[in-house]
């Protein structure tokens, strides 16, 4: 409600100023986006400024994509920190390092489309256009580097505006207004769901899934969390999403199952959503279900096939020295998983594979794996390597049909947290350090 009425007054701001802006500024020619951003970068009213930020926004939502990656070079070439600027706070610092001082070097070090940004979130709808912005924006990276700037200063900004700490949650049930479960049904990416059998059950009594919200996208879920309650461990996730499973009594559960996290919006792909939620939606079923005791993960390691193809294939073979490559060879002939004894000759040097790319394959100190990353530095363990948990083919082409258990212990949770912030530390369970041991 409150983000409505924001926008609705933004809007208001932005008509107010719009006649006065074309007429003053450009009179009857159609403005160019360099315009647009020059003039928005020099306004001072609010009411003109606003009136810009609507301008360019829906300048550039209007543009074909060659005209996008051109607005992007513009923002990369023209809209960087001056070094001149630079230079003289440096100076100034070095002359009398006061507080103001640094703040000057700050300010002189931001470059200016940060600001640029910051007043296009003055639009109405500016928040989204930014994200939808960096979502085109990440598209054109792979093949435009020398963007990685512009990305740079997008992430920063969104970083602070989606603070977690801004984010609510809602449960999703059966009775949620249709626009919410349409958009359950098309985020969810990690285990995909085919037709409204698949999305009843995963709404049902002995299920629960979580939307996050923000207030400044009031209508767009960021966060899908799916959980269900179980009784023991999960170690498959074919029964967890079967429409044909039985229901069972939530009651009864003495365990909360998070099989699936989707992050919604491509624009704040490595912006901080998800510290604590699992958390928050620990402490609130615990509260609904006092049987609830064991909180985990099943969750997928979604670079650990590609991770061990690139380490066989290079010459040295360091990260699998130890490994008989012969007991690999079932993975060549098709449809190995339908043949029990061709898996089973995999599941040990697998599971002893991918616990060593879980706790030692890393990158700047953090596992390479990006799940878990995100549960570890959350407080998890990884408790649990679980042999065909998804032999789905995604399951497959990802992990060989490979899922981890990440335990959440509330008594542990912080102790885990620094442990893996201060010093890199993969905390684990016995079970998973023997497997490691084994591999050595």
């Amino acid at each position: 409600m409150r983000a409505g009425m924001l926008d609705q007054l933004w809007t208001s701001i932005a008509d107010a100023g719009r006649d006065l802006v074309r007429t003053r500024l450009y009179g009857r020619r159609r403005p160019q986006i360099a315009d647009l951003c020059r003039d928005l970068l020099s306004t001072k009213g609010e009411a003109s400024g606003a009136a810009l930020a609507r301008e360019l926004v829906e300048a550039y939502r209007g543009m074909a994509a060659a005209d996008r990656l051109a607005f992007f070079a513009m923002l990369a070439e023209d809209y960087g920190a001056d070094p001149a600027r630079i230079a003289a706070a440096i100076e100034a610092y070095r002359a009398a390092p006061t507080p103001a001082a640094v703040q000057a070097l700050r300010r002189a070090c931001e470059a200016r489309r940060h600001e640029l940004f910051r007043r296009m979130n003055m639009a109405p709808g500016g928040t989204r256009a930014i994200v939808d912005l960096r979502t085109q924006l990440l598209g054109a990276l792979p093949a435009h580097p020398e963007l990685a700037p512009v990305d740079a200063d997008l992430h920063d900004l969104l970083g602070g505006w989606f603070n977690p700490g801004f984010l609510t949650f809602t449960t999703i049930d059966w009775d949620s207004p249709a626009s919410l479960l349409e958009k359950f049904l098309r985020y969810e990416q990690v285990h995909r769901m085919r037709a409204l059998e698949d999305l009843k059950r995963r709404l049902a009594a002995d299920r629960r899934c979580f939307a996050f919200f923000h207030p400044a996208l009031p209508d767009e879920p960021l966060i899908f969390v799916e959980v269900a309650l179980v009784g023991g461990m999960a170690d498959r996730v074919q029964p967890l999403i079967d429409p044909e499973a039985p229901v069972g009594d939530a009651t009864a559960a003495d365990t909360a199952i998070f099989y699936s996290i989707n992050n919604c919006l491509e624009g704040l792909r490595g912006v901080t959503l998800g510290n604590f939620l699992i958390k928050l939606v620990a402490a609130d079923l615990a509260r609904e279900l006092p049987a609830l005791k064991t909180f985990a993960t099943l969750s997928p390691v979604p670079g650990f096939a590609a991770w061990l193809r690139e380490a066989l294939g290079r010459p040295d073979g360091t990260a699998v020295a130890g490994v008989d490559r012969q007991q690999l060879v079932a993975l060549d002939v098709p449809d190995w998983p339908e043949d029990p004894a061709a898996a089973e000759k995999l599941r040990l040097p697998l599971s002893r594979l991918c616990a060593h790319y879980l706790a030692r394959e890393k990158r700047g100190g953090r596992p390479r794996d990006p799940v878990a990353r995100f549960h570890l530095g959350n407080g998890a363990r990884l408790e649990r390597i679980n042999w065909l948990g998804d032999p789905s083919p995604k399951g497959l082409a990802e992990a060989f049909g490979i899922l981890v258990n990440f335990k959440y212990d509330a008594a542990m949770i912080e102790r885990n947290h620094e442990l893996y912030t201060n010093n890199g530390e993969v905390v684990m369970s016995s079970t998973v350090k023997a497997l490691l041991s084994a591999s050595n």
